[in-house]
């Protein structure tokens, strides 16, 4: 598997999923653009990639935004040319174990204003460049809660199940321009986000929260797992690979 010399851009990159799939791009020798709100985050997935020999540059940028996003993409293909791949993995799950009837309608937008119309404003500007390009990859972390099950956040779920159909229409509509659009939905994989639902459920249990966090450890799969994945599927190597794609 090779991305040599290939332009990668990866939003939600400071931290779990986005951060490790930045190392397992730039060791596949990617040229990688990360971007996220959080920039100490960032900085320290700038010297993870470093470290590994990769080329990287960082944007402050909030998928929510449109601005932010179109700036984001217009700094990547500025700066080198071009976007081969663009990998949506910024997200966010709030209102976790929080009744419908009780749901919050500020944390229902939040949640699909990052995970839902993020996806949308990153694919929409990534393809703006791709087209001109007659190539390119989109993936869109989506998840199992909202495609193949439920979810501890009504918006969660509802989101990511937004992500999932996004996916499908983006991949009919630009597959003609050279482009191929994948929903990947990670399993229960050890990241900020899930480690603060399982601490969360504990709380509410009246378990205890260390306990939870070290069973979890335990069987929760690696952001590493996912980052490799992703970085296969952005590969020329995965262009026979069609459709949702599901990790463990």
């Amino acid at each position: 598997m090779s991305l040599k010399d290939k332009v990668v851009v990866i939003t939600g990159a400071a931290t779990g999923i986005g951060r490790a799939t930045a190392v397992c791009c730039a060791r596949a020798g990617a040229k990688v653009v990360i971007a996220d709100i959080n920039e100490g985050g960032m900085q320290e997935t700038v010297a993870l990639v470093t470290q590994a020999d990769g080329e990287v540059m960082s944007v402050l940028a909030d998928v929510a935004r449109e601005a932010d996003v179109r700036r984001l993409m217009a700094t990547a293909e500025e700066t080198f040319d071009r976007i081969d791949v663009l990998i949506n993995a910024a997200g966010v799950l709030q209102g976790p174990y929080v009744p419908v009837e009780e749901f919050e309608e500020a944390t229902w937008d939040r949640v699909i204003d990052i995970n839902l119309k993020g996806s949308f404003f990153a694919a929409k500007h990534a393809a703006a460049v791709m087209r001109r390009q007659g190539k390119g990859v989109i993936l869109l972390i989506a998840s199992g809660a909202g495609v193949a099950g439920g979810s501890s956040s009504v918006a969660y779920g509802s989101s990511k199940g937004g992500v999932h159909g996004l996916s499908l229409v983006l991949a009919g509509q630009l597959a003609t321009h050279g482009i191929r659009v994948h929903a990947v939905c990670p399993g229960g994989i050890e990241t900020p986000m899930k480690l603060s639902v399982i601490a969360r459920e504990a709380e509410l249990s009246g378990k205890s929260v260390d306990d939870a966090l070290k069973t979890a450890h335990e069987h929760l799969g690696s952001p590493e797992g996912v980052g490799t994945v992703l970085a296969f599927l952005a590969s020329d190597d995965a262009d026979y690979v069609r459709g949702t794609v599901f990790t463990r």
